[in-house]
Protein backbone atom coordinates (compact mmCIF):
# COMPACT_ATOMS: atom_id res chain seq x y z
CA UNK A 1 0.00 0.00 0.00
CA UNK A 2 1.60 3.52 -0.79
CA UNK A 3 0.89 5.69 1.99
CA UNK A 4 1.70 9.34 1.95
CA UNK A 5 1.94 10.86 5.65
CA UNK A 6 1.15 15.15 5.91
CA UNK A 7 2.38 16.82 8.57
CA UNK A 8 4.72 18.78 10.43
CA UNK A 9 7.72 17.97 10.41
CA UNK A 10 10.20 19.88 13.49
CA UNK A 11 13.08 19.52 15.51
CA UNK A 12 12.10 19.01 18.76
CA UNK A 13 13.61 20.04 22.37
CA UNK A 14 12.98 18.05 25.17
CA UNK A 15 13.84 19.48 28.57
CA UNK A 16 13.74 17.68 31.98
CA UNK A 17 12.37 19.25 35.07
CA UNK A 18 12.93 17.45 38.52
CA UNK A 19 9.93 18.10 40.03
CA UNK A 20 5.92 17.89 39.74
CA UNK A 21 4.44 20.69 37.92
CA UNK A 22 1.30 20.15 40.50
CA UNK A 23 3.67 21.28 42.89
CA UNK A 24 3.86 24.67 41.72
CA UNK A 25 -0.02 25.79 40.25
CA UNK A 26 -1.59 27.44 42.77
CA UNK A 27 -5.32 26.61 41.77
CA UNK A 28 -6.70 30.08 42.97
CA UNK A 29 -4.30 31.99 40.49
CA UNK A 30 -4.23 30.48 37.53
CA UNK A 31 -5.40 33.02 35.84
CA UNK A 32 -2.41 35.28 36.82
CA UNK A 33 0.15 32.25 36.21
CA UNK A 34 3.60 33.28 35.78
CA UNK A 35 6.30 30.45 36.00
CA UNK A 36 9.80 29.53 35.40
CA UNK A 37 11.21 25.81 35.52
CA UNK A 38 15.36 25.43 36.07
CA UNK A 39 15.32 22.28 34.05
CA UNK A 40 18.12 19.61 34.42
CA UNK A 41 19.06 18.67 30.52
CA UNK A 42 18.60 19.97 26.70
CA UNK A 43 18.16 17.59 23.95
CA UNK A 44 17.45 18.32 20.38
CA UNK A 45 16.05 15.40 18.17
CA UNK A 46 14.32 15.01 14.94
CA UNK A 47 10.79 15.11 15.09
CA UNK A 48 7.61 16.43 13.63
CA UNK A 49 4.47 14.15 13.58
CA UNK A 50 4.82 12.63 9.63
CA UNK A 51 8.55 11.77 9.91
CA UNK A 52 7.77 10.69 13.35
CA UNK A 53 4.99 7.92 11.86
CA UNK A 54 7.44 7.24 8.75
CA UNK A 55 10.45 6.43 10.66
CA UNK A 56 8.27 3.70 12.55
CA UNK A 57 7.04 2.17 9.58
CA UNK A 58 10.28 2.22 7.57
CA UNK A 59 12.03 0.30 10.61
CA UNK A 60 9.56 -2.28 9.51
CA UNK A 61 10.05 -2.15 6.53
CA UNK A 62 7.49 0.42 5.04
CA UNK A 63 8.34 2.66 2.41
CA UNK A 64 6.12 5.55 3.36
CA UNK A 65 6.39 9.17 1.11
CA UNK A 66 6.49 12.29 3.84
CA UNK A 67 4.63 15.38 1.90
CA UNK A 68 5.25 18.68 3.99
CA UNK A 69 7.23 21.54 4.31
CA UNK A 70 10.26 22.32 5.99
CA UNK A 71 13.09 24.98 6.54
CA UNK A 72 16.51 25.66 4.88
CA UNK A 73 18.34 23.55 8.21
CA UNK A 74 16.56 20.26 7.21
CA UNK A 75 19.30 18.85 4.93
CA UNK A 76 20.79 16.65 7.28
CA UNK A 77 17.37 15.35 9.08
CA UNK A 78 16.28 14.53 5.31
CA UNK A 79 19.52 12.43 4.46
CA UNK A 80 19.14 10.51 7.80
CA UNK A 81 15.61 9.66 7.27
CA UNK A 82 16.54 8.47 3.67
CA UNK A 83 18.62 6.34 4.63
CA UNK A 84 16.00 4.34 7.13
CA UNK A 85 13.90 3.82 3.86
CA UNK A 86 11.68 7.35 4.26
CA UNK A 87 10.75 8.35 0.84
CA UNK A 88 11.50 12.53 1.34
CA UNK A 89 10.91 13.26 -2.31
CA UNK A 90 7.48 15.09 -1.52
CA UNK A 91 9.17 17.67 1.09
CA UNK A 92 9.65 20.97 -0.24
CA UNK A 93 12.37 23.39 2.00
CA UNK A 94 10.92 27.32 1.69
CA UNK A 95 13.65 29.69 1.46
CA UNK A 96 14.45 31.57 4.64
CA UNK A 97 12.32 29.58 6.35
CA UNK A 98 13.57 27.18 9.66
CA UNK A 99 11.87 23.51 9.90
CA UNK A 100 9.36 24.00 12.95
CA UNK A 101 10.48 23.68 16.03
CA UNK A 102 8.74 22.01 19.06
CA UNK A 103 9.89 22.83 22.82
CA UNK A 104 8.54 20.29 25.76
CA UNK A 105 9.43 20.07 29.38
CA UNK A 106 8.77 16.63 31.21
CA UNK A 107 8.57 16.46 35.06
CA UNK A 108 8.90 13.37 37.52
CA UNK A 109 5.39 12.20 36.65
CA UNK A 110 5.68 12.12 32.92
CA UNK A 111 3.13 15.57 32.95
CA UNK A 112 4.23 17.57 29.71
CA UNK A 113 4.36 21.05 29.36
CA UNK A 114 5.23 22.57 25.35
CA UNK A 115 5.04 25.23 22.86
CA UNK A 116 5.71 25.15 19.01
CA UNK A 117 6.86 27.24 16.66
CA UNK A 118 6.00 26.64 12.72
CA UNK A 119 8.45 28.07 11.08
CA UNK A 120 8.58 26.35 7.85
CA UNK A 121 5.30 24.81 8.31
CA UNK A 122 3.26 28.02 7.73
CA UNK A 123 3.76 27.50 4.14
CA UNK A 124 2.49 24.05 4.13
CA UNK A 125 -1.04 24.98 2.39
CA UNK A 126 0.83 25.99 -0.49
CA UNK A 127 1.95 22.35 -1.41
CA UNK A 128 -0.90 20.94 -3.51
CA UNK A 129 -1.63 16.98 -3.37
CA UNK A 130 -2.89 17.73 -7.02
CA UNK A 131 1.24 17.77 -7.78
CA UNK A 132 1.94 14.43 -6.54
CA UNK A 133 3.05 12.06 -9.83
CA UNK A 134 1.45 9.02 -8.32
CA UNK A 135 -2.19 8.97 -6.92
CA UNK A 136 -1.13 7.08 -3.13
CA UNK A 137 -3.76 4.64 -1.76
CA UNK A 138 -4.32 6.29 1.14
CA UNK A 139 -3.09 9.79 2.83
CA UNK A 140 -2.63 10.54 6.82
CA UNK A 141 -3.72 13.53 7.57
CA UNK A 142 -2.56 14.63 10.69
CA UNK A 143 -1.47 17.76 12.81
CA UNK A 144 -0.24 20.64 10.44
CA UNK A 145 -0.94 24.25 9.53
CA UNK A 146 -5.20 24.35 9.95
CA UNK A 147 -5.26 25.41 6.63
CA UNK A 148 -2.94 23.19 5.08
CA UNK A 149 -5.07 20.57 7.16
CA UNK A 150 -7.99 21.54 5.70
CA UNK A 151 -6.92 21.98 2.35
CA UNK A 152 -5.43 18.38 1.81
CA UNK A 153 -9.11 17.55 3.41
CA UNK A 154 -10.56 19.13 0.13
CA UNK A 155 -7.81 17.37 -2.49
CA UNK A 156 -8.11 14.11 -1.10
CA UNK A 157 -12.09 14.30 -1.87
CA UNK A 158 -11.59 15.90 -5.10
CA UNK A 159 -9.07 13.36 -5.80
CA UNK A 160 -11.14 10.35 -4.55
CA UNK A 161 -7.99 9.52 -2.22
CA UNK A 162 -9.11 8.08 1.32
CA UNK A 163 -7.62 9.84 3.75
CA UNK A 164 -7.43 9.06 7.60
CA UNK A 165 -8.09 12.15 9.84
CA UNK A 166 -5.41 12.47 12.62
CA UNK A 167 -6.06 16.25 14.12
CA UNK A 168 -4.94 15.43 17.44
CA UNK A 169 -2.71 17.94 18.50
CA UNK A 170 -4.62 20.76 16.50
CA UNK A 171 -7.57 20.42 17.65
CA UNK A 172 -7.37 23.61 19.95
CA UNK A 173 -6.94 25.33 16.86
CA UNK A 174 -9.32 23.92 14.47
CA UNK A 175 -13.43 24.99 14.34
CA UNK A 176 -15.74 22.58 15.07
CA UNK A 177 -17.56 23.09 11.64
CA UNK A 178 -14.03 22.00 10.17
CA UNK A 179 -13.61 18.85 12.43
CA UNK A 180 -17.01 17.89 11.27
CA UNK A 181 -16.06 18.07 7.53
CA UNK A 182 -12.53 15.96 8.44
CA UNK A 183 -14.83 13.25 10.40
CA UNK A 184 -17.59 13.27 7.60
CA UNK A 185 -15.48 12.04 4.46
CA UNK A 186 -12.75 10.36 6.64
CA UNK A 187 -11.95 6.42 5.76
CA UNK A 188 -10.73 6.28 9.68
CA UNK A 189 -10.27 8.35 12.58
CA UNK A 190 -7.09 8.67 14.98
CA UNK A 191 -7.64 10.06 18.34
CA UNK A 192 -6.20 9.24 22.11
CA UNK A 193 -9.38 9.25 24.56
CA UNK A 194 -8.94 13.11 25.61
CA UNK A 195 -9.11 14.01 21.71
CA UNK A 196 -12.12 11.93 21.33
CA UNK A 197 -13.90 13.58 23.86
CA UNK A 198 -13.24 17.25 22.29
CA UNK A 199 -13.73 16.12 18.65
CA UNK A 200 -17.12 14.82 19.50
CA UNK A 201 -17.85 18.45 21.53
CA UNK A 202 -16.55 20.64 18.58
CA UNK A 203 -18.12 18.52 15.76
CA UNK A 204 -21.20 17.68 17.92
CA UNK A 205 -21.50 14.30 17.37
CA UNK A 206 -21.61 11.12 19.38
CA UNK A 207 -19.36 7.80 19.24
CA UNK A 208 -22.38 6.40 17.28
CA UNK A 209 -22.56 8.96 14.75
CA UNK A 210 -18.92 9.00 14.17
CA UNK A 211 -18.41 5.20 13.69
CA UNK A 212 -21.46 5.03 11.50
CA UNK A 213 -19.77 7.29 8.95
CA UNK A 214 -16.10 6.01 9.11
CA UNK A 215 -14.72 2.66 7.87
CA UNK A 216 -12.58 2.75 11.19
CA UNK A 217 -11.56 4.24 14.23
CA UNK A 218 -8.65 3.58 16.80
CA UNK A 219 -8.59 5.47 20.49
CA UNK A 220 -5.44 5.10 21.98
CA UNK A 221 -5.80 4.70 25.93
CA UNK A 222 -2.07 5.05 27.02
CA UNK A 223 -1.52 2.50 29.37
CA UNK A 224 -4.88 0.81 28.92
CA UNK A 225 -3.89 -0.13 25.25
CA UNK A 226 -6.42 0.76 22.43
CA UNK A 227 -9.72 0.35 20.65
CA UNK A 228 -10.40 -0.04 17.43
CA UNK A 229 -14.35 0.53 15.93
CA UNK A 230 -14.92 -1.06 12.72
CA UNK A 231 -18.56 -1.83 11.54
CA UNK A 232 -20.40 -2.08 14.88
CA UNK A 233 -17.36 -4.38 16.07
CA UNK A 234 -15.28 -3.12 19.48
CA UNK A 235 -11.64 -4.62 19.57
CA UNK A 236 -9.26 -3.88 22.45
CA UNK A 237 -5.60 -4.38 22.81
CA UNK A 238 -3.39 -4.26 26.00
CA UNK A 239 -0.49 -1.83 25.95
CA UNK A 240 2.56 -3.73 26.17
CA UNK A 241 4.12 -3.65 29.45
CA UNK A 242 7.61 -2.10 30.29
CA UNK A 243 9.75 -1.02 33.28
CA UNK A 244 11.35 1.65 31.80
CA UNK A 245 9.18 4.88 30.55
CA UNK A 246 12.51 7.24 29.75
CA UNK A 247 10.02 9.87 27.40
CA UNK A 248 6.32 9.97 26.65
CA UNK A 249 7.22 12.36 23.58
CA UNK A 250 6.12 10.95 20.42
CA UNK A 251 4.60 7.54 21.59
CA UNK A 252 0.91 8.40 19.93
CA UNK A 253 2.66 8.43 16.53
CA UNK A 254 4.76 5.45 16.77
CA UNK A 255 1.76 3.64 17.63
CA UNK A 256 0.73 5.43 14.49
CA UNK A 257 3.47 3.62 12.58
CA UNK A 258 2.94 0.42 13.53
CA UNK A 259 -0.68 0.02 13.12
CA UNK A 260 -0.38 1.81 9.60
CA UNK A 261 2.61 -1.07 9.32
CA UNK A 262 0.47 -3.75 9.40
CA UNK A 263 -3.18 -1.82 7.99
CA UNK A 264 -0.73 -1.94 4.51
CA UNK A 265 -0.52 -5.79 4.52
CA UNK A 266 -4.54 -5.68 4.87
CA UNK A 267 -4.12 -7.64 8.44
CA UNK A 268 -6.51 -8.23 11.05
CA UNK A 269 -7.58 -5.06 13.33
CA UNK A 270 -6.40 -6.85 16.12
CA UNK A 271 -3.00 -7.32 14.83
CA UNK A 272 -2.73 -3.90 13.62
CA UNK A 273 -3.23 -2.37 17.33
CA UNK A 274 -1.25 -4.96 18.64
CA UNK A 275 1.71 -3.72 16.71
CA UNK A 276 1.09 0.00 17.49
CA UNK A 277 0.94 -1.22 21.06
CA UNK A 278 4.00 -2.62 20.76
CA UNK A 279 6.01 0.08 18.87
CA UNK A 280 4.53 3.07 21.24
CA UNK A 281 6.42 1.00 23.88
CA UNK A 282 9.55 0.83 22.20
CA UNK A 283 9.60 4.41 21.82
CA UNK A 284 8.46 5.21 25.64
CA UNK A 285 11.78 3.37 26.32
CA UNK A 286 13.84 6.06 24.35
CA UNK A 287 14.51 9.62 24.42
CA UNK A 288 13.06 11.53 21.18
CA UNK A 289 10.20 10.70 19.27
CA UNK A 290 12.58 8.68 16.62
CA UNK A 291 15.21 7.44 19.57
CA UNK A 292 13.93 3.76 19.14
CA UNK A 293 15.65 1.10 17.22
CA UNK A 294 15.39 -2.63 16.09
CA UNK A 295 15.65 -4.97 13.78
CA UNK A 296 12.78 -6.95 12.50
CA UNK A 297 13.52 -10.02 14.23
CA UNK A 298 13.58 -8.57 17.47
CA UNK A 299 10.78 -6.93 16.70
CA UNK A 300 8.97 -10.54 16.03
CA UNK A 301 10.54 -11.98 18.71
CA UNK A 302 9.18 -9.40 21.74
CA UNK A 303 5.65 -8.92 19.53
CA UNK A 304 5.15 -12.84 20.15
CA UNK A 305 6.30 -12.48 23.81
CA UNK A 306 3.13 -11.03 23.99
CA UNK A 307 0.46 -11.86 21.39
CA UNK A 308 -0.29 -14.43 19.13
CA UNK A 309 -0.04 -13.23 14.93
CA UNK A 310 -0.76 -16.54 13.81
CA UNK A 311 2.34 -16.23 11.77
CA UNK A 312 1.55 -13.12 9.98
CA UNK A 313 4.82 -11.14 11.18
CA UNK A 314 7.09 -13.72 9.33
CA UNK A 315 6.61 -11.46 6.05
CA UNK A 316 7.81 -8.60 7.49
CA UNK A 317 11.38 -10.52 7.37
CA UNK A 318 11.33 -10.84 3.65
Amino acid sequence: MDIVITGSVAYDYLMTFPGKFKDNLLPDQLEHVSLSFLVESLIRRRGGIAPNIAYTMALLGGKPRVFATVGEDFEEYRAWLEERGVDTSYMKVIPENLTASFFATTDTENAQLASFYPGAMAHASEISLHDIQHKPDLVVVSPNDPAAMEKYIKECRELHIPYIYDPSQQLARVEGPVVREGVESAKALFVNEYEFGLVQKKAGMNLNDITGLVDFMVITLAEKGAKVFHKGDEVHVEAVPTDKIVDPTGAGDAFRGGFLRGYSNNWDWETCAQMGSLTATYCLEQEGPQGHAYNREEYIQRFRSHFDDHGLLDSLLS
